[in-house]
């Protein structure tokens, strides 16, 4: 599909080195600014495809520059993780805090995980992974997973207990939940026919819903009254 011109420009991203404002403001913007490019890159063409020099260029920057908003290419690469895996414990934070019940707390949960995974940073931890940072790296990734992992089980355990979900393995469905809308994020695509809420809407219908149709029950059969004999 071809990306409309308005589309396309809701994807760009200025660069906040053509434009002024207060220093620490100004830094702080062109550090997110380093993180988001390079997220799309690495969306893009894959990690290990982007160079340093690649973003520099699309942020119409020198490769020294970036130097003084981050320290390699591995160091952006865990920011754009953090970023994501952070953005998704916030929105699961505010979510327990609102309260109600465990069914409208997960599928708020849900919707939050869903709009995250369709975003540059979220779609970054999806397609990347973790396989291109170093071990110490890793393992870091590893357990703020975990932290979010933890979050989808005990809403199914509170969900079970409340009768709202039937009863199930919860780390099992939380996998299963978590991974499928993970896989979201390998392929949407911003010009694509759907908008993130409609995917967001349609998918967690599915998933917790299911694709079977109801079965019609049917009747029990009447039994018939022995007829009469004439004498």
């Amino acid at each position: 599909m071809s990306t409309t011109p308005r589309r396309r420009a809701a994807r760009a991203i200025a660069s906040p080195w053509l434009a002024g404002g207060a220093r620490v403001d100004q830094r702080e913007k062109k550090r997110q600014a380093v993180l988001q490019t390079a997220a799309r890159l690495f969306n893009e063409r894959g990690f290990h495809a982007t160079s340093l020099d690649d973003i520099a260029d699309r942020l119409h920057v020198s490769k020294p520059t970036l130097y003084y908003y981050v320290k390699s290419k591995d160091d952006i690469l865990l920011e754009c993780v953090r970023t994501a895996l952070a953005l998704m414990q916030q929105g699961i934070a505010a979510v327990r805090q609102r309260g109600g019940r465990a069914l409208d707390q997960l599928q708020a949960c849900m919707r939050s995980y869903a709009a995250i995974v369709m975003d540059d940073f979220g779609q970054c931890v999806i397609r990347i992974g973790e396989d291109p940072l170093p071990p110490p790296l890793r393992k870091e990734l590893r357990r703020l997973k975990a932290g979010i992992d933890h979050e989808f089980r005990r809403l199914i355990e509170e969900g079970v207990a409340e009768g709202s979900l039937v009863p199930c393995d919860p780390k099992l469905a939380a996998f299963m939940l978590a991974g499928a809308l993970s896989w979201v994020g390998r392929w949407y695509r911003p010009d694509g026919a759907m908008t993130p809420d409609q995917i967001a809407d349609q998918g967690i219908a599915l998933l917790l819903g299911g694709v079977l149709a109801p079965v019609p029950s049917v009747p029990p059969a009447r039994k018939r009254a022995p007829r009469k004999t004439s004498t």
